[in-house]
């Protein structure tokens, strides 16, 4: 089922385009959820890991933005029903960074960069509506809620990658050259296993060559590439679920 968070994404990139109007395009196949002249938009909350084959096929005749959405902060909601008044609420003590991109990379890297490819991300608040109900779970308890809806609030900035430069923005300026992800991750203040799946990020897309090691450490040096895109702040209206 379609989210909230999807469709207000859908409405948001489709721009003076009603959204609704575009839920028949299909280029290649493959359905689009948004078409803005020659660019076809694609939204996913999931694993760009699942799109790769897709935006690959599209981006052989067609310039792509793929809009990765990643949740900034999250108002849990729980709900007495579909249709019932509100039980509580309170906030997620899961918070993403730009930085967890780079999770989704490490299954999209043989895709971006390209070219004619565009990736954006939004840094986003939501409210997540649950229900009581056990989903797929095989212990059951009394208390058990499942999610009925994702809603977004509020964009807090997006970010925009097109080469790996923009990638190589993220990291220190102060990185020694080579380093070792023992290095990257005393720098980020990040854990070491976080820096490891940096580095072959960076390696994937041509960011750093691994150039040798340091006892057991393998080490790297950073590929300068054409200056990074600056990340664009935006604040919007509070949009509840429709």
């Amino acid at each position: 089922m379609e989210t909230s968070l999807h469709r207000q994404l859908k409405a948001l990139y489709a721009g003076e385009h009603a959204a609704s109007e575009q839920e028949s395009r299909k280029f290649a196949g493959y359905r689009i959820d948004v078409v803005r002249g020659d660019e076809l938009v694609e939204i996913q909350h999931g694993s760009l890991g699942a799109i790769r084959n897709k935006v690959a096929k599209l981006l052989e005749k067609h310039p792509v933005r793929v809009v990765k959405p990643l949740i900034a902060r999250k108002t849990l909601i729980k709900l007495e029903g579909e249709d019932g008044g509100e039980i509580s609420r309170r906030l997620s003590p899961k918070r993403a960074t730009v930085l967890d991109l780079f999770h989704e990379l490490v299954y999209f890297g043989s895709v971006f960069p390209h070219p004619r490819l565009t990736l954006e991300v939004p840094l986003v608040t939501v409210e997540e509506r649950r229900i009581p109900g056990h989903g797929k779970r095989r212990r059951w308890r009394r208390d058990d809620h499942v999610t009925y809806d994702l809603s977004m609030v509020d964009v807090v900035s997006t970010h925009i990658f097109q080469t790996n430069g923009d990638l190589l923005a993220l990291l220190p300026n102060d990185l020694p050259q080579p380093f070792h992800t023992g290095d990257l991750a005393q720098a980020m203040q990040i854990q070491r296993w976080i820096a490891q799946r940096i580095a072959y990020c960076l390696r994937k897309t041509g960011g750093a060559n691994m150039v040798g090691k340091i006892g057991n450490a393998l080490t790297y040096e950073l590929v300068r590439s054409p200056l990074p895109r600056k990340v664009r702040k935006t604040r919007t209206r509070k949009s509840k679920a429709s």
